[in-house]
């Protein structure tokens, strides 16, 4: 059996099972416990599943193209969206020059906020006013005003970002995988998300328990492109392929 044979056959069984032990594979497979081993270690780093101790579980993602608009979003996980916030406020020194982008869960980030000597960027426009309602130095990037999230996109979006480099950049997202990365429904925000990232030193992206396991049809970033700030940590394999934070 050729390895490309033998992963979608794991794959199978995994579909079906949901988990399996080495032993299961070995005998249905009719290949060697060592043989099995690595093939579900290369299976576990291209993502296509979660190894564990003596087997290896499906990676549960769920497809969405769906987006809400702000107010619901905000109406969402509320507690744990100021916890991710109040860390991620944290990290912000009086040196830094910081990307803010559009969404509910880094719109919490502002009001934790203490250091006026910082000077932000942003695409969200419910951003920009809250962090002029605090004091802060801001600029609002040009373009087009995307409706349902109040984010500014498009191609004067992206000449805007060209000019800036951010020691830090805090990032929305509406879902989180490790083979599909960080993803969002809208090509035109996934494109000015990308290149915000692009320009920071160090990347965060904040979110709550209901991003996880969840696959948008836009990926605007690897999932260790950034080091990802959320409440309690529910899903363990993700501190595999990055850094994770959690939020009290």
């Amino acid at each position: 059996m050729l390895t490309e044979e033998r992963y979608a056959a794991i794959l199978q069984i995994l579909a079906e099972k949901k988990a399996v032990t080495v032993l299961e594979l070995t005998k249905a497979l009719q290949i060697s416990e060592s043989t099995v081993r690595r093939d579900l270690t290369a299976l576990h780093r291209s993502g296509r599943l979660y190894k564990v101790y003596g087997g290896a579980t499906i990676i549960d993602n769920n497809y969405s193209s769906a987006e809400e608009d702000m107010q619901t979003k905000w109406d969402l996980y509320p507690e744990e969206k100021v916890a991710i916030g109040r860390k991620a406020a944290e990290l912000i020194t009086s040196e830094d020059f910081v990307y803010i982008d559009a969404g509910s869960t880094t719109l919490h980030l502002i009001d934790f906020l203490t250091d006026n000597n910082v000077i932000f960027v942003t695409n969200g426009m419910q951003h920009a006013v809250r962090l002029l309602a605090k004091g802060f130095k801001v600029f609002i990037i040009g373009g087009a005003v995307k409706a349902v999230t109040e984010a500014v996109v498009g191609t004067e979006a992206l000449k805007s970002l060209a000019n800036y480099n951010f020691t830090k950049g805090f990032f929305g997202t509406n879902g989180i995988s490790p083979k599909s990365g960080f993803s969002t429904p809208d090509a035109d925000e996934g494109a000015v998300k990308c290149e915000a990232m692009a320009r920071c030193k160090s990347a965060y992206v904040l979110a709550d328990r209901s991003k996880f396991n969840k696959i948008s049809p836009i990926t605007f970033a690897g999932i260790s492109s950034a080091t990802i700030i959320t409440g309690r940590l529910e899903d363990k394999k993700y501190r595999d392929y990055t850094t994770v934070l959690e939020g009290e």
